[in-house]
């Protein structure tokens, strides 16, 4: 008999995520065993709980999903819950780390920007970089060839986001801007066929006036779903949607 399909959450909040559970539930998942304020020295107990209660060839209906708003304390669980899988002798689940939503989020813009444009040829501009996702979204543009101005109100900021990023990735070829005044944001956006706004909720980053009249410009991606949009101009509701000389999402 097929075991029960059981997802084990992790949230470094104390309150684990409603809309991650919500999430998980609408995938399939029909055991939800949610945990708050997780911290690595509890994650030995959690981990050999999941993995010696099934036979290896059960442990494929197992998942950990790591949460949080907190992405450094998200990736230390992750660590710690790999540190106590036992693979050699088949003892090890599917463990899936989204915290803040910065994986899911930064992979979804970065796969429908490359449906127009290809992203060793893009020339990209990242507002809110210096964010969970807009780091994510940098870290996935770079590594796929893309050359990318990393943009934050602090170029101090910025400069941060791409030295942690070379250190992972030596190739990245990033660049750090401010865009703490409209002459800043005007020679941020210069050149650049691609966009993506990553900023705070409700905060508009790019104002439609400035992007509207770039000829070279082919994709825009605003991540922002609370009004108004990061990017004047851009429905919550457009997926591929033409407007002016640019594909927005």
């Amino acid at each position: 008999m097929a075991k029960r399909r059981i997802l084990i959450q992790l949230d470094t909040d104390p309150q684990p995520s409603v809309f991650d559970r919500v999430v998980a539930i609408d995938a399939g998942t029909e055991e939800l065993f949610s945990y708050g304020a997780v911290v690595p020295d509890q994650v030995q107990e959690i981990i050999h709980g999941a993995i010696f209660t099934r036979g290896p060839d059960d442990l494929k209906s197992t998942a950990v999903f790591i949460g949080g708003r907190d992405v450094a304390a998200g990736e230390r669980l992750l660590a710690e819950a790999k540190r106590h899988l036992l693979p050699q002798f088949g003892l090890q689940v599917s463990l899936m780390l989204d915290p803040n939503g910065a994986n899911t989020t930064a992979a979804a813009a970065v796969r429908s920007a490359a449906t127009q444009v290809p992203l060793a040829q893009a020339a990209a501009l990242v507002l809110g970089a210096t964010g969970p996702v807009g780091q994510r979204v940098v870290l996935l543009l770079a590594r796929q060839g893309a050359e990318v101005r990393v943009a934050s109100r602090s170029l101090q900021r910025a400069e941060a986001v791409c030295q942690r990023i070379r250190e992972r990735f030596a190739d990245a070829r990033l660049t750090p801007v401010a865009t703490a005044t409209s002459e800043d944001l005007d020679q941020a956006l210069h050149g650049r066929n691609l966009v993506i706004s990553a900023g705070a909720l409700g905060v508009e980053m790019l104002p439609q006036a400035k992007w509207q009249p770039m000829s070279g410009l082919k994709v825009l991606v605003d991540l922002n779903a609370v009004p108004p949009a990061g990017i004047g101009g851009i429905d919550v509701a457009d997926r591929g949607k033409p407007r002016g000389n640019a594909i927005c999402y």
